[in-house]
C-alpha cells in the first residue's frame, strides 16, 4: 500500500504527480501485464536463451 504524506498547503497536482511516480516505481502495472497471459516455462526458457544469445552477440560486436 502506498502512503503519500501531503504537506499543509501542498498543491494537489504536485501530490498526484508524486503518487504517480511512486506507483510506477513499484512495478505494479508491469507485473499485472506480465501475469495477464500465461506462458509455458519452456517458452520462457527459450526467450531467455534467445535474449542471452543476443546480448552476447552485442558484446562481441562492441569488442571488435
Amino acid at each position: 500500500m502506498l502512503v503519500m504524506p501531503i504537506k499543509e498547503g501542498e498543491n494537489i497536482e504536485r501530490a498526484l504527480k508524486k503518487f504517480k511516480r511512486k506507483y510506477e516505481r513499484t512495478g505494479v502495472l508491469k507485473e499485472l501485464r506480465r501475469r495477464q497471459y500465461f506462458s509455458k516455462p519452456s517458452i520462457d526458457k527459450r526467450k531467455a536463451m534467445q535474449h542471452a544469445v543476443y546480448v552476447e552477440a552485442m558484446h562481441r560486436n562492441e569488442e571488435e
